[in-house]
């Protein structure tokens, strides 16, 4: 995280961060070469090719947006080039004023859970959040929370994900009469709210997809010192209804992530690529901000 932030809870830093921006939204770093501008994949290996868009994206949505969310998977697929772009890729968001949310979806147990928040968490290109799966039990979250804790960061755990199919194993009923995500986001509370203090929020967050507003609904009355971290809006189908669910009536509550929708629009006669992607990044600010949240961020 920037030097200069340090020490300060990350939801405290997001939600100055939105206020200031305008909004309270964020754009995923997904980035596929094929479907890359042909500028920027000219002449470029695939890694030199992938740190160009980033690095282009990072400065073309800065001006409108709070954060950026790297997907590791598109960056490790290109073994240890891919995650030095990664992490040239984390410097400069954080250059440009930008938190960081590591899109890494880690999940272990004891000392491996440890390595895994130490390498996300800690050190020079450390991200200032890291999203996390909880389906090895409340052991495979606290090393990533303790972490948390230490470096004033956050983790957003897996509650109710945005593919078609997570009802498959999240919905299934328990005996005590709770469906398994509600136990995690039971889980998720306890342990933001114990690490809140006076804050609004603690750092432990939920990931809780634009695709399910009904349930998104429930789990907001269900954790309410909680930040959800929103994927599905845009491409994969989530619109400003669906999300208004996760935010608390103040407004806050929720970092809705687009990727898709802000990295690839069609470009508009005169507009280069950036030109385009800002533009996109723009009208996601807008069109979150301005719907019913009068006092978002």
């Amino acid at each position: 995280m920037p030097e200069n932030e340090s020490g300060r809870p990350f939801a405290q830093r997001w939600l100055d961060a939105a206020k200031q921006k305008g909004g309270p939204v964020c754009v995923g770093l997904d980035p596929v070469l094929e479907r890359l501008p042909a500028a920027v994949r000219d002449g470029n290996k695939a890694v030199g090719s992938i740190e160009t868009f980033c690095l282009g994206v990072i400065e073309a949505v800065a001006p409108f947006v709070p954060a950026v969310k790297p997907q590791l998977a598109c960056f490790e697929r290109y073994g240890s080039e891919g995650l030095a772009v990664y992490e040239r890729v984390v410097d400069a968001a954080h250059a440009a004023g930008l938190l960081v949310i590591a899109d890494a979806k880690r999940g272990d147990i004891g000392v491996s859970a440890s390595h895994y928040a130490a390498a996300f968490l800690e050190g020079p290109h450390a991200a200032d959040a890291l999203t996390v799966s909880p389906y090895l039990g409340p052991d495979t979250l606290e090393p990533f929370i303790e972490s948390a804790v230490k470096n004033s960061a956050a983790v957003f755990v897996l509650v109710c994900t945005s593919n078609p199919r997570s009802g498959t194993w999240q919905g299934l009923p328990t005996n005590d009469g709770r469906r398994v995500v509600e136990h995690v986001a039971d889980f998720v509370e306890s342990m933001s709210k114990k690490h809140a203090g006076a804050e609004a929020y603690g750092p432990v967050g939920a990931v809780v997809g634009a695709t399910h507003p009904d349930e998104a609904a429930a789990l907001r009355q269900r954790m309410p010192h909680v930040l959800f971290l929103v994927p599905g809006f845009g491409a994969q189908g989530g619109g400003v209804e669906d999300v208004l669910p996760c935010f608390r009536e103040d407004g806050t509550g929720a970092v809705v992530t687009a990727s898709r929708s802000v990295l690839y629009p069609e470009p508009v006669e005169g507009e280069t690529w950036r030109d385009a992607v800002a533009r996109a990044a723009r009208e996601l600010r807008d069109h979150v901000a301005g719907a019913a949240l009068p006092s978002a961020g």
